[in-house]
């Protein structure tokens, strides 16, 4: 499977099936302070472990920083 995250493309051989496992095995660091676009699409917290990805999804990892 293939997908971008980031506009970056990566190739997993073990897909994850949704965006809550997908966050669990490669971005366990990532635990406050961020949202998720899935295909433009920002997806709510409550929604990421039944929200499957598919081959050729886009996804946004969006880091709220502070700043003025």
């Amino acid at each position: 499977m293939e997908i971008s995250i980031n506009q970056e493309k990566i190739h997993f051989e073990i897909a994850p099936a949704s965006i809550q496992e997908l966050l669990e095995q490669h971005y366990p660091t990532l635990t406050s302070g961020f949202a998720i676009a899935l295909n433009q699409q920002v997806v709510p917290r409550d929604l990421w472990k039944s929200t499957p990805i598919q081959s050729q999804d886009q996804i946004l990892i969006i880091s709220a920083t502070q700043g003025g």
